[in-house]
């Protein structure tokens, strides 16, 4: 399998369970697919919403010793000062904005997708909103990073989501991606968008995973961000 997003599965799609006047892309981390992310949006679906949850290409992942694995772009390393894989999350964010032209031209438009994922699905979904000229109705980025963030505010100078509503949740005893970089990246954030538009949310005893709360929490961001309009 190459490492092109050609190559990955068609994404899991939980329909609208009426007609679809908005959509919810999400991105799963690193190692998964879409299908447990789209088993958890089917027990907080909205009727008019559709989810989707597309799949990562299989590549080499070299902080797991080159394994190959779905991921969106390389992985070198998890600390702070790590090196970044530049040209393929650039390339995995232009993916993404492919998939969001898609559901514009099946009829659901920009301002009516809500953009997320899950740690390095999240990192991308990030990336992708702040970068893409297409303007979002909501992100939600779940126990991750800003990639490539001393790139901002620069690389998001001619973005169109400056006010877009950003939810950010994160688990207080994450050993993987720990709590202090969901702090650092939500500061981050509100140097880039309008900071009244940013929540961050944390979860006690949450590892790197998610939970109930914060399900209902993402549902209610959701139902907010991506009202009925008929």
């Amino acid at each position: 399998m190459c490492g092109n997003n050609m190559s990955a599965p068609l994404p899991a799609i939980v329909p609208a369970a009426r007609k679809a006047t908005a959509a919810v892309i999400f991105l799963h981390g690193l190692g998964d697919t879409g299908h447990s992310w789209a088993e958890a949006f089917a027990g907080i679906r909205t009727p008019h919403v559709k989810y989707i949850c597309p799949h990562a290409p299989i590549m080499p992942v070299t902080l797991n010793m080159n394994m190959a694995m779905p991921s969106w772009f390389d992985i070198i390393g998890l600390s702070p000062e790590a090196e970044e894989d530049d040209s393929g999350i650039k390339q995995a964010a232009e993916n993404i904005k492919a998939l969001i032209d898609q559901e514009v031209k099946n009829g659901i438009p920009s301002h009516r997708i809500v953009l997320g994922g899950f740690s390095q699905g999240g990192a991308l979904s990030l990336y992708t909103a702040l970068t893409t000229q297409q303007k979002l109705a909501g992100v939600v980025a779940l126990s991750c990073w800003l990639p490539l963030r001393t790139s901002f505010p620069q690389a998001a100078a001619n973005g169109v989501n400056k006010d877009v509503n950003i939810l950010q949740c994160h688990g207080e005893v994450d050993p993987l991606v720990p709590l202090v970089f969901g702090c650092l990246t939500v500061e981050k954030l509100k140097s880039i968008v309008n900071p009244a538009n940013v929540s961050f949310k944390t979860y006690p005893r949450m590892p790197h995973s998610s939970c109930p709360q914060e399900m209902m929490d993402i549902k209610q961001f959701i139902e907010k961000q991506l009202p009925p309009i008929n």
